[in-house]
């Protein structure tokens, strides 16, 4: 996946299923409190959809700081195009 429309639809759907809404309904500057009353349950059910949807970590400080669609949006595209962290020789990254 390499295009942020592209990681766009993806979470737009995820959204819909979760809030059963349409995925049309769902823009980027939709407020996920506001617009959609989303609870903590909710909340958490999307990001393990979208966890295993985009094979991409999220913690729970991430997924709380999301106001908006958008928000997530470049959350995760930013992850999936960020480059992957070396490991020093023998160690860590």
């Amino acid at each position: 996946m390499s295009s942020r429309d592209e990681v766009a639809d993806r979470v737009r759907v995820v959204i819909a299923e979760v809030l059963a809404v349409e995925p049309t309904e769902i823009g980027d500057t939709s407020d996920l409190e506001v617009d959609f009353r989303i609870d903590s349950l909710e909340l958490m059910e999307i990001g393990t959809k979208l966890e295993a949807e985009l094979d991409v970590r999220l913690t729970l400080d991430d997924l709380v700081k999301l106001r908006t669609v958008g928000d997530a949006i470049d959350l995760l595209y930013g992850r999936l195009t960020a480059p992957a962290a070396v490991a020093p020789e023998g160690g860590q990254p």
